[in-house]
């Protein structure tokens, strides 16, 4: 009899799920057609401008929209100065900061059928959010600069892509400040054409808890140096205030594995041999990492 009332309990809660999605995608119909578009530029017309002006960059997903709008996602909790944080830099408008968005507002024909059935449903949420802060006037540059391979249907692009983001540290001293384990560019050769490299490893998740601390020795360490962060949501704060006290600073977030993706060729996110995914396993079974190269660069460990 438990189980029986367990099991009209779980379909009566589904049917209610279902009835509110679609109730809310109805909604956003309407109400997308009702509101301009914001202006995202093209993959490559983004990472041109980052080269051409030397811009810092911002950049914004879904989990960033919902901690904007108060939500904890499941590697950052929802505090007030996280929601505060980045819904000032949404709402931002500086002349060499280039904050970037999902171009997800208006065709999803492009995306592979799982990618643009996760940005419909999340638009149907969360649309008035990305409205409440964003410009109609203002151009964008696009968040997708950084995933320009797993989510496309035409891939064909994402060798030439990702030859042109490599451009943006070409030659040049790099500052990577990344997640304790998310090791960007270890076993490829991501980052070979830059100067040299060094880097801060921050928190697995939650890194909004170390902001402070982050961004005080990011700053101690970067002079003359690129900065490049993959640290989650707090990245895209972190990468408007280093702007902010005269450092080019990206966000530079999945890159790493999208790549790591794109030289295996794989068609589904998957995990990564030690390094975490978060959309794949997360950190489960990431183990340690003894390369040698790799150790030398770590100049400070900021972590839980």
């Amino acid at each position: 009899m438990k189980k029986l009332l367990v099991d009209l309990w779980n379909r009566l809660f589904d049917v209610k799920r279902k009835a509110e999605e679609k109730l809310r995608s109805a909604y956003d119909y309407f109400y997308s057609r009702s509101k301009p578009a914001p202006c995202v530029m093209t993959i490559e017309d983004t990472v041109e401008t980052i080269i051409k002006n030397g811009c810092s960059v911002s950049r914004f997903g879904d989990g960033e929209a919902k901690l904007a709008a108060g939500t904890d996602i499941s590697f950052q909790r929802a505090d007030p100065f996280a929601v505060n944080k980045l819904r000032e830099v949404l709402s931002s408008d500086e002349p060499f900061h280039l904050v970037c968005l999902p171009d997800v507002f208006e065709s999803l024909s492009y995306m592979d059928n799982d990618s643009a059935a996760h940005w419909k449903k999340h638009l149907a949420k969360y649309r008035r959010i990305w409205y409440s802060y964003i410009k109609t006037e203002k151009q964008y540059g696009n968040a997708f600069m950084s995933r320009c391979y797993m989510l496309f249907n035409d891939k064909s692009k994402s060798r030439g892509r990702f030859d042109l983001l490599r451009k943006i540290w070409d030659g040049r001293d790099i500052l990577i400040v990344e997640g304790e384990k998310s090791r960007l560019g270890v076993g490829n050769d991501l980052f070979d054409n830059a100067a040299s490299v060094k880097r801060i490893l921050g928190p697995v998740s939650d890194a909004f808890s170390k902001y402070g601390e982050l961004l005080r020795e990011t700053v101690a360490h970067a002079e003359g140096r690129l900065i490049l962060l993959a640290l989650g949501p707090a990245a895209t704060g972190l990468a408007f205030d280093l702007y902010r006290d005269g450092f080019q600073a990206i966000d530079i977030g999945h890159v790493d594995i999208e790549y790591e993706w794109f030289l295996s060729g794989v068609k589904y996110k998957t995990p990564v041999k030690n390094k975490y995914v978060n959309e794949a396993g997360a950190g489960k079974g990431v183990g340690g990492c003894d390369d040698e190269k790799y150790l030398s660069e770590i100049i400070l460990r900021i972590t839980d």
